[in-house]
């Protein structure tokens, strides 16, 4: 309100102009006496002396004693209790942390670990058997707290889900077992696969990384925490998850193997994949899609003849599967920053049979 009035025009009368605010012309020139007085010789509160603060040499004696070789790895809390117990207060907890954070130490003051950086996963396949992708999953029994394990190699070129087992153990000797049969029943070359999967512990044993390593197979690993990297394993056990026929939970590993054998005998030789262009895992794992292809394009062509005026963007064109799968593809952003292109592998022979493989 007083600004109101200092504001005023000079040919309005202060006591009007008081009046019309409702304040008293007493208090308008006691403000008005205060502004002239010299603000600089008067000291704010925050620069005043305070007299419960520590004194210069209390101040130091409080940083030594926590720089020390005894207390230099403890919080503050833990220094406070300690000299607590032996009959000395040096001061607050509180006033431990500002005197810390003034001297520029606040923080953890243990030892650290440096921070752990992971390479991004860049991985192209452009025919089946050059990228597997695998992981596990668990399944759920009536027992309470008891799981099953679910193991499943996935070539990520067709989606075509190459082998499975279930255990009731989670451990690298039975993922060492899995990939060596799985190796012999695909008749992998030495340097042929790379195998992707993300960090759990049978993935990162030293047991199932040497024996990787003798059977010449590059690994890959996806970054911590990051599930996208290992996204295609990740989708095929959602489309498991989400059957109408999912039981929720099995009796036993029976019950379970019998379950698994109908759905992955669908989902390789049945299931219409909306990442293939509607082709079947098998169909493009062996390369019978490219037939199919055109039996689908001579249908619609028939179609197109019988019913011109229904395409209006002209004669329909059957879609193919893409003829090449990334793992983190490289976009132009990370290309024109300097990014690492994927990486490319030579073109397999596809097998023309129907691939089964199931351990138990």
């Amino acid at each position: 309100m007083i600004g109101l009035v200092e504001h005023c025009p000079p040919q309005i009368p202060l006591q009007r102009a008081c009046d019309a605010l409702s304040l008293n012309r007493s208090t308008v020139y006691a403000r008005r006496q205060q502004s002239a007085e010299d603000k600089t010789s008067r000291r704010s509160r925050r620069d005043a002396p305070q007299p419960r603060a520590l004194s210069a040499e209390e101040r130091r004696s409080v940083t030594d004693t926590l720089n020390s070789e005894e207390f230099q790895d403890q919080p503050p809390r833990a220094v406070y209790f300690k000299l607590l117990e032996r009959g000395t207060c040096l001061c607050s907890p509180s006033t431990m942390y500002r005197l810390l954070r003034k001297a520029g130490q606040i923080g953890e003051r243990r030892p650290q670990r440096e921070a752990q950086h992971h390479a991004v996963p860049r991985l192209k396949a452009t025919a089946p058997n050059q990228v597997w992708t695998w992981d596990n999953a668990k399944l759920a029994t009536t027992t309470p707290g008891e799981y099953l394990t679910l193991y499943t190699v996935l070539d990520l070129y067709s989606r075509y889900v190459l082998a499975w087992m279930i255990s009731r153990k989670e451990n690298s000797a039975l993922a060492v077992q899995l990939m060596e049969e799985s190796v012999a029943r695909y008749r992998i070359k030495p340097g042929q696969l790379t195998i992707h999967q993300d960090r759990g512990a049978p993935m990162i044993a030293h047991r199932f990384i040497d024996q990787m390593y003798e059977l010449d197979i590059i690994l890959s690993h996806s970054r911590p925490r990051v599930s996208n990297d290992n996204a295609f394993s990740e989708s095929q056990f959602k489309t498991l998850k989400y059957q109408p026929d999912y039981p929720g939970r099995f009796r036993d590993a029976a019950q379970a193997r019998a379950w698994a054998e109908s759905y992955f005998d669908w989902y390789n030789f049945s299931h219409h994949h909306s990442g293939l262009a509607g082709f079947t895992p098998a169909q493009v794992f062996t390369g019978d899609y490219r037939d199919l292809a055109a039996q689908r394009q001579r249908v619609l062509d028939g179609y197109h003849r019988a019913n011109p005026e229904r395409f209006v963007s002209g004669r329909p064109a059957v879609k193919l599967p893409s003829q090449a799968v990334y793992i983190n593809q490289v976009t132009e952003e990370e290309v024109a920053a300097g990014a690492t292109t994927a990486v490319n592998f030579p073109t397999l022979n596809r097998v023309k049979e129907k691939n089964e493989l199931t351990l138990h």
